[in-house]
């Protein structure tokens, strides 16, 4: 047997080594073993993310020892997503409750909503109402809110487990009264009202693809994921409640995963505009109200 690892690197040396060996599945907080590895080690030992680098040689007691020991069965044997055994996710610099009630956060909006977005709305007039549409956590519903500060925001979810952890998570960030959250399939529970932007990282996994997933992925909730035989059911509903649902500027703003080519072909009356992110994924599309007011569905 090897020896036990003793410091707080030998523990990630240890942990990387385990991760290539029964091929972990990453994506859902980091996109690497060294960060992911790295942030569940600080998380179990209570230290600052933001440690610095000379962390690596803090020497590891046995209590410490075993509670690392335990994090990592459950990541590595289990396939348990880090950010439910910690309890937490960041998405642009905001840290959110999640566990099993709700999919990990994870959204190009971050990336696209500060400067792409705000492109295709008009300079002079201020956005009052904007809506999250599949919240989940809430995470987007809470970005929305932090880019328009004088909009009132609306954040819809069906599932009621999902509601509450977005409940939460609206509170904590002291938000409560600018996000109102609905439970509805779409908008057929809320009351109608006209947006500036619309936005949605909906189910979209094809039913089919849904059992080849990596086991990480199934233990997200899977009425987050499906989207049906094509991926495309609550995209289609989506699509055709917001035709009534924008003021005459506005956008529906979509993130659609490995759908392009299945939206381009299924709605190419609308013309769809791919917007570009820095890893050449490009998928999420935007769509203007008169666009959408000219579709015949």
């Amino acid at each position: 047997m090897p020896p036990r690892p003793q410091t707080i690197g030998d523990w990630l040396d240890w942990a990387r080594r385990r991760y290539t060996r029964h091929r972990v599945a990453l994506g859902q907080v980091a996109d690497n073993a060294h960060d992911e590895a790295l942030y569940l080690l600080l998380s179990t030992l209570d230290l600052s993310l933001d440690s610095p680098r000379r962390v690596l040689r803090r020497k590891v007691d046995p209590e410490q020892a075993g509670r690392i020991e335990e994090i990592f069965r459950r990541r590595i044997n289990d396939h348990v997503p880090a950010a439910y055994l910690t309890r937490e996710a960041f998405l642009g610099g905001h840290r959110f409750y999640v566990d099993e009630r709700v999919i990990i956060p994870r959204s190009y909006f971050v990336e696209l909503l500060p400067e792409q977005v705000l492109q295709w709305l008009p300079a002079k007039k201020p956005v009052k109402r904007v809506v999250d549409v599949c919240t989940g956590s809430a995470c987007l519903a809470v970005l929305l809110a932090h880019q328009f500060p004088r909009a009132k925001v609306d954040a819809i979810e069906l599932s009621p487990d999902a509601l509450a952890v977005a409940n939460f998570n609206v509170a904590q960030h002291d938000l409560a009264r600018r996000i109102t959250l609905h439970r509805s399939d779409v908008f057929d529970a809320v009351k109608p009202v006209k947006y500036d932007v619309i936005i949605s990282n909906p189910p979209y996994v094809p039913t089919r693809e849904l059992r080849s997933m990596p086991e990480e992925f199934k233990n997200e909730p899977a009425m987050a994921l499906d989207g049906g035989r094509d991926g495309l059911d609550v995209i289609r509903k989506l699509l055709r409640q917001a035709r009534s649902r924008l003021q005459p500027h506005g956008i529906v703003v979509l993130e659609v995963g490995g759908l392009r080519r299945a939206m381009d072909k299924a709605f190419p009356e609308l013309e769809l505009h791919w917007m570009h992110t820095e890893d050449g994924e490009d998928c999420v599309c935007l769509v203007q109200a008169a666009r959408l007011l000219k579709w015949k569905p």
